[in-house]
């Protein structure tokens, strides 16, 4: 577990130009993602595909680091695609958009690797800050999904009662500090400011952190967070 969550944690490099695959059926949106991406600096879509199938495999070679899909699109189950491309790529982040809200496909998108959530209806204003905040550490969610979330959380709380008070996990004060500002929604850069330390030191805390918690994605780390009452 351990030496996975460090190559997870290696694999974030801001250093580079990301690059973006697509994935939707609806031609309209993927030209208009298209343009809508190319326009950012830091920003390279490097494939555009309307279905996953024979598509992964490109993916490999082109060494994407973020894939936005439509989990209504793939050629075989969405789901199945993001499983499918967190083995191939386990650094790959994926932001899933979708006209779909259904509790059963977030917490499935979220369990398969997704790392990000946000609304068709939402992509013209919402995509690049969403990418951005990926690219951050971040995990975006469209204000309702976040909602759906946050519900499905508070619903499991009482299966974790019993045990949630008898677990030390020995956080010292600044990583509780950097856990408290992850649970808000922060990404690093934000903590960085607010705590008034690098943003390397914020990654290094959070690695500890996912270490201590022995979680291996953001999503669960702010789950665990919430449900055992550690901030």
């Amino acid at each position: 577990m351990m030496n996975n969550i460090n190559e997870r944690m290696s694999c974030i490099n801001n250093n580079h130009s990301l690059r973006i695959a697509i994935f939707d059926d609806n031609k309209n949106i993927r030209n208009t993602m298209v343009m809508t991406l190319n326009s950012e600096i830091m920003f390279n879509v490097v494939g555009v595909y309307n279905n996953s199938k024979n598509s992964i495999k490109n993916l490999v070679n082109i060494k994407t680091d973020l894939v936005i899909i439509d989990i209504a699109s793939s050629g075989f189950s969405g789901i199945e695609t993001i499983e499918q491309l967190k083995n191939e790529l386990p650094c790959v982040q994926i932001l899933v958009q979708t006209s779909f809200e259904e509790d059963a496909l977030i917490y499935q998108s979220i369990l398969a690797g997704a790392s990000g959530y946000i609304l068709k209806s939402d992509v013209k204003l919402t995509l690049v800050k969403a990418v951005k905040e990926l690219r951050n550490g971040g995990s975006p969610m469209s204000p309702p999904i976040a909602r759906k979330v946050i519900n499905m959380i508070k619903h499991n709380m009482g299966h974790f009662n019993a045990i949630k008070k008898s677990t030390d996990y020995k956080l010292t004060g600044r990583e509780k500090e950097v856990l408290a500002c992850i649970v808000k929604g922060k990404n690093y850069k934000m903590t960085s400011y607010e705590l008034n330390i690098s943003y390397e030191t914020v990654r290094s805390h959070v690695k500890h952190i996912y270490e201590k918690l022995h979680v291996a994605s953001l999503t669960e780390l702010v789950a665990k967070s919430i449900n055992f009452n550690i901030v």
